[in-house]
């Protein structure tokens, strides 16, 4: 018997959340017989799935500029999505897992075109706000609810994916509605609780819609009695504060923990992780930095190093970085901001209203009152529970099963 074959499209292959996320998806259906491919647009990483690149460096620039003149996100690549369209027409996937389509890559129209034409079975993860708007990838920083009529004059048109002059925003809303809506056998799974109501009162409420909260791998990231970072600073006694970001900007909270440093005494450290080295000659000398890596282990390590996890988030869905500190038996403190708050609960950390610094502050302060060990084992038994790889993509297998079944 042909064994199914489960094709992802990505922005990345194994790199930041989404990217592993596609890998231990691509890594779940192997496991159970099926072939794994992964598409992805830019910093290819090793994967365990066959990899096909979609363009290459100079297409994604060339898209790029598209977006930054004329607001074409997702309208150029024309080239590189006909090519990807015939490597499956070779690949014939059972089913289709999209993860992010922005990343100045793909052409969506195109490759919608092709899904309709070929009756495809395509399950379309929301890992933000970009498919239901005519701009942006969140929209609540500006309080904006254009994306539940019609998107015009964007008051994000400078945010990610940046236009520098044009403002098409009008058009590529009614041509997302008018592709995204014609797809016979398409589901939408929003990472979150918040997520599914922001899509219930989007031009995608009629399609059908599953919830999975995100998964990560509770064997590489958990608790470790002693750590190679703390050695390494030399912080055996200080409380630590972490922050990690996939890319530090003012939404992710960096002024706020700024901010958090100025309030601290000697006894507490903030260590951030994802910053750039511009970022790292900004900040004051009290904040432990860490530029970007890729290496899950190292990250694990620092998870497990610090006492609480800090995400002082502004636009967010469901971070997995919370999961990831919940796992290594690290409590958090998170702003109420999108589905955030819905990673943990009483016994595992606290939320606080979005942009109370001071609340941040006297959450800190009840954690380091009452010591990891007081949250620990609630914050590993959640993950291990509701977060585990092992849960979630085998959701994602039923799921793949069902709208096979279905077409």
């Amino acid at each position: 018997m042909k064994p199914k074959t489960l094709l992802q499209i990505n922005t990345r292959v194994n790199s930041g959340s989404t990217g592993r996320i596609a890998e231990e998806i691509g890594l779940t259906a192997m496991a159970r017989g099926w072939k794994s491919y992964i598409a992805f647009g830019r910093d290819e990483q090793p994967s365990q799935s066959q990899k096909i690149r979609i363009g290459n460096d100079w297409t994604i620039r060339w898209h790029g500029l598209q977006t930054r003149l004329f607001d074409r996100h997702g309208l150029a690549s024309i080239g590189p999505t006909k090519r990807l369209i015939r490597e499956m027409e070779v690949i014939k996937p059972d089913v289709v897992q999209l993860h992010n389509l922005h990343g100045s890559y793909i052409n969506y129209p195109l490759l919608f075109a092709y899904f309709k034409a070929e009756d495809i079975p395509v399950v379309w993860t929301f890992h933000d706000c970009w498919p239901i708007t005519g701009h942006c990838v969140y929209f609540d920083f500006v309080g904006c609810e254009k994306w539940k009529t019609q998107c015009y004059a964007c008051p994000q048109k400078h945010t990610h994916p940046s236009s520098y002059f044009l403002d098409r925003s009008r058009r590529n809303y009614s041509l997302k509605k008018a592709l995204f809506t014609s797809l016979p056998n398409l589901t939408v799974v929003p990472v979150s609780n918040w997520l599914s109501g922001l899509v219930g009162a989007s031009y995608l409420k009629e399609v059908p819609r599953q919830l999975i909260y995100n998964g990560i791998d509770t064997k590489r990231f958990q608790p470790k009695e002693t750590t190679i970072f703390r050695k390494q600073h030399g912080l055996e006694s200080a409380f630590l504060i972490l922050g990690v970001a996939n890319g530090w900007t003012q939404r992710k909270g960096l002024n706020d923990f700024i901010k958090l440093s100025d309030s601290l005494s000697d006894d507490y450290r903030i260590v951030l992780v994802g910053l750039n080295k511009e970022q790292v000659k900004r900040l004051p000398e009290n904040v432990i930095t860490i530029l970007r890596t890729e290496s899950v282990d190292a990250l694990a390590d620092v998870y497990a190093a610090c006492d609480v996890y800090v995400n002082p988030t502004y636009e967010d869905n469901f971070p997995t970085t919370n999961l990831e500190a919940l796992a290594c038996g690290t409590p958090v403190v998170t702003y109420k901001t999108g589905g955030s708050p819905e990673a943990i609960d009483e016994k595992t950390g606290i939320v606080v209203e979005k942009g109370d610094t001071n609340g941040l502050l006297n959450a800190i302060e009840e954690i380091h009152s009452k010591g990891k060990a007081y949250y620990r084992d609630a914050c590993m038994e959640r993950a291990g529970k509701r977060y585990s790889k092992e849960v979630r993509y085998e959701e994602y297998m039923q799921l793949y099963e069902r709208v096979m079944r279905e077409k």
